[in-house]
């Protein structure tokens, strides 16, 4: 897509148009499809255009949050690697795993991790069984 301004020169008025391409502006304008929406003259022609720039200021937020999510993902990574070296994966059976330990008094010698539902964590925190929701990346690195 591209925005051309446009100034019909029969009563002067300036407007900006959207074309898919400027040969598209080319062959509309040839076939006199272009027409003013004031006097519906088909005397249109291009005016001079300054060219937009993206602001440095607008770049620097952008590769600043890039930047952030990056770091924030790496964090991610390194808690996912430490909690799969030094807790047991319990899969789905999480909430009754969890219960397990908390009701039998069960002594393990590593924590537990796994799935669970937004309701089962709920409950088991209602139940003062001590939970914590961890984001989990996927290893899709190349």
């Amino acid at each position: 897509m591209i925005k051309y301004k446009l100034i019909c020169k029969n009563c002067d008025l300036s407007f900006d148009s959207w074309f898919a391409s400027s040969l598209d502006y080319e062959k509309l304008s040839k076939k006199n499809f272009l027409k003013c929406h004031n006097c519906n003259s088909n005397k249109i022609e291009k005016t001079l255009m300054a060219p937009r720039f993206i602001k440095r200021s607008k770049l620097k937020k952008n590769e600043l949050k890039s930047f952030k999510l990056k770091k924030i993902n790496k964090k991610i990574k390194e808690y996912k690697n430490f909690i799969k070296d030094n807790f047991d994966y319990v899969g789905k059976d999480f909430a009754y795993e969890a219960r397990s330990i908390h009701y039998n008094n069960k002594k393990k010698s590593k924590g537990i991790y796994g799935k669970a539902s937004n309701r089962e964590i709920k409950e088991l925190r209602e139940e003062g069984i001590d939970t914590e929701v961890i984001p989990w990346i996927e290893d899709n690195s190349n």
